[in-house]
């Protein structure tokens, strides 16, 4: 039997998971000082719950999981499928974290304050085609604030966007626009109803460009004459205060298109306060394709990496009215911990000593010495350095290798004469330099180290 796991998924290694866990360390301790409050939901969820919130392109990349039982047997395919359907299938793993929230929100209503500030960092499924950046299984890192509409949230979310990436030291673009301000071009160009298929279609434009995209609204159904008016749109120029200007001068008597107009000059005058250190920038071609938006959108890129966007996310207005509760306005980012994993891979950003899963590697010279490099062993733990002991008494040069191979910084020799002078000799392994200290200053020496 050949082993061999499903297409899009991965198996990581102890230093691909010491790399991991400082993306989320670094994302969760940006949460935590913006009070974000950690959640978890589970990874099935019910269909009723996922499907319809995506979109139909979302909703095909939707993995469904077979009930338990023999539902197939005696079925006329032909005539009672859709009887059926509902008891083969009722559950799937979750596409995003958002959705799944929205039902924790309305599900919990009692038990939670609103506003509601939560950040989750869990994995999530899409039936997708396998490729760079793209995975079956990856991990999301969300924040989301619900149950206000105050635009405040939406600056939070741009400075924590800023100090995630000035923590990981990748240059990034942050690029913004409004849902509203979609919804008015599209009736600027008198197809209010298209405003679904616009914001697909448009939503590939980094993908299949501007010819493919053109193509894809003539298939949706928008006519030659309305695509061309889309054009000029996209093409205004100037900083962001000419472009909105000229929005809001298009949008004349269109009160969704001055109301995301009207947003954006808020937010970006936000913005403009704080200074963020990241390129942030006004993108009317920017749409996101998810259906539940409803005002600012963000995407987030990293300069000098070819690869799709590393951060998303925008308002949602009314999801949780799906489930029940209506009215409850929320935002929300999500940073996607795989990619910015390649992206860091790629930038050889990742911090040297993160494969250093051990300190220091006890040398075994036989069941005396062993005895003494327990107790020794036990100290520095109790003090927060990690330690091991070679298990067994081998060769020398087996155990050194073992140090080199682990990466491990240092090596302790506990031979007799040591145990006698209640000592220890330590070996630097990058510089070869040995010294010997006395038990007393063991922990002194490796927390220097450590620091």
């Amino acid at each position: 039997m050949k082993c061999s796991i499903p297409k899009g998924t991965r198996d990581f290694l102890p230093l691909e998971m010491a790399r991991r866990n400082y993306i989320f360390d670094t994302i969760r301790n940006v949460f935590r000082t913006y009070c974000f409050a950690p959640i978890e939901t589970p990874a099935l969820e019910n269909l009723s719950t996922l499907m319809g919130k995506y979109g139909e392109e979302g909703d095909k990349l939707l993995f469904k999981v077979l009930n338990s039982g023999n539902f197939m047997e005696g079925v006329d395919f032909q005539n009672d499928y859709h009887k059926v359907a509902p008891q083969i299938c009722e559950r799937g793993l979750r596409y995003d974290l958002t959705v799944p929230f929205a039902r924790f929100v309305v599900q919990h209503r009692n038990d939670i304050i609103f506003p509601f500030k939560r950040c989750q960092i869990q994995p999530v499924w899409r039936a997708d085609r396998p490729q760079k950046g793209r995975y079956r299984e990856f991990y999301q890192c969300d924040a989301d604030v619900i149950g206000s509409d105050s635009l405040l949230h939406e600056l939070e979310l741009v400075q924590m966007i800023d100090e995630v990436f000035q923590g990981f030291g990748i240059e990034t673009v942050l690029k913004i626009n409004n849902r509203k301000i979609l919804a008015g071009i599209a009736t600027l160009i008198g197809m209010p109803e298209k405003l679904t298929d616009i914001t697909v279609a448009i939503d590939k434009l980094d993908k299949i460009g501007l010819d493919n995209v053109k193509a894809e609204l003539l298939e949706r159904g928008l006519s030659a004459e309305a695509i061309a008016k889309l054009q000029p749109v996209f093409d205004l120029s100037g900083s962001t205060s000419d472009k909105l200007q000229s929005l809001e001068k298009l949008f004349a008597g269109d009160e969704t298109g001055l109301k995301g107009v009207e947003e954006m000059r808020t937010l970006f005058g936000y913005i403009d306060t704080v200074s963020p250190k990241c390129q942030v920038e006004l993108d009317l071609t920017l749409a996101r394709g998810l259906n539940y938006y409803t005002g600012a959108i963000f995407e987030v890129k990293a300069k000098n990496v070819s690869i799709g966007s590393i951060c998303g996310g925008g308002r949602y207005d009314n999801l949780t009215g799906i489930f029940g509760m209506p009215d409850v306005s929320g935002v929300g980012i999500s940073f996607g911990a795989d990619r910015i994993y390649d992206v860091l891979t790629e930038l050889n950003k990742f911090p040297e000593n993160l494969e250093h899963l051990s300190t220091v590697l006890f040398i075994n010279f036989g069941e005396k010495e062993l005895l003494q490099c327990i107790a020794y062993a036990s100290v520095l733990r109790k003090n927060g350095i990690a330690a091991e002991i070679y298990p067994e008494a081998a060769k020398m040069k087996k155990q050194m290798s073992y140090a080199d191979a682990k990466k491990i910084p240092f090596v302790a020799f506990v031979g007799e004469n040591e145990i006698i002078n209640n000592s220890l000799t330590i070996k630097n392994m990058a510089t070869g330099e040995q010294k010997t200290v006395s038990a007393e200053k063991m922990t002194e020496e490796f927390t220097t180290v450590k620091s």
